[in-house]
């Protein structure tokens, strides 16, 4: 398992917190001091956390369990879109759409919906249509791109979600919890860990930090048959 060293930690910032007067108490564990007024997150705790995760993680992967990432904050969404790619899992980084988990059959619809857009014009069946109808189909598919174009292919719920700040996605959590799916998420020193079965204790806003967790997650999930978990 390829976890990152705590020097690449400290180099990405994973170790800044929020101001102290922005806290949660139940973050305590994970902080390690504070100075000039910012909590300092134990990394070595991080450490630990991170490889619970990916072992969590690696395990879903080689059951060919679903794990759907979501990160709308904007210095997740291009790297987070591009690493759920790559690893071929759904994503989430525009707007949650609220009943995903909870009404998940409706948007089945829309992604299906979707899917048979792309598939006919793709085929060439959208040929037959008028310039205007052909416009008209193209904005429909551009809007169901930005709503559900990371979604293709989730034919069920997901089995377990990463969510990059607890704060910012508090709906997706509040679904996730109504369904006991688990979740994974990376958490500040301003959010409650416990929401979250895998809390990653990071700085969430850091681009570095961003470009390090997603690449270690992507690497090991990408090797995930050749790892072996104890």
């Amino acid at each position: 398992m390829n976890i990152p060293k705590l020097e690449e930690m400290l180099k990405a910032g994973m170790h800044f917190g929020h101001r102290t007067n922005r806290w949660h108490p139940k973050m305590e564990p994970f902080i390690f001091t504070k100075k000039n007024g910012i909590y300092i997150i134990n990394i070595e705790k991080t450490q630990e956390q991170i490889k619970k995760a990916l072992e969590f993680m690696i395990k879903l992967r080689n059951e060919d369990k679903i794990i759907l990432f979501v990160g709308t904050k904007k210095q997740v969404k291009a790297s987070m879109k591009k690493m759920a790619e790559e690893i071929k899992s759904p994503y989430i980084v525009g707007k949650w759409l609220g009943g995903l988990v909870t009404n998940f059959a409706v948007i089945k619809k829309s992604i299906k919906k979707y899917q048979d857009l792309l598939n006919d014009k793709e085929s060439g069946k959208l040929g037959k249509y008028t310039k205007k109808e052909q416009l008209d189909f193209d904005r429909e598919t551009k809007r169901l791109e930005e709503r559900v174009g990371g979604l293709v292919g989730l034919t069920r719920l997901p089995d377990a979600i990463f969510i990059w700040d607890l704060k910012e996605e508090k709906t997706a959590v509040a679904e996730a919890i109504s369904k006991n799916i688990p979740i994974i998420a990376v958490c500040d020193t301003n959010v409650n860990p416990e929401l979250a079965d895998y809390p990653i204790p990071a700085n969430d806003d850091a681009t570095k930090t961003v470009e390090l967790l997603l690449n270690c997650i992507k690497d090991n999930l990408l090797n995930a048959k050749n790892i072996q978990l104890k």
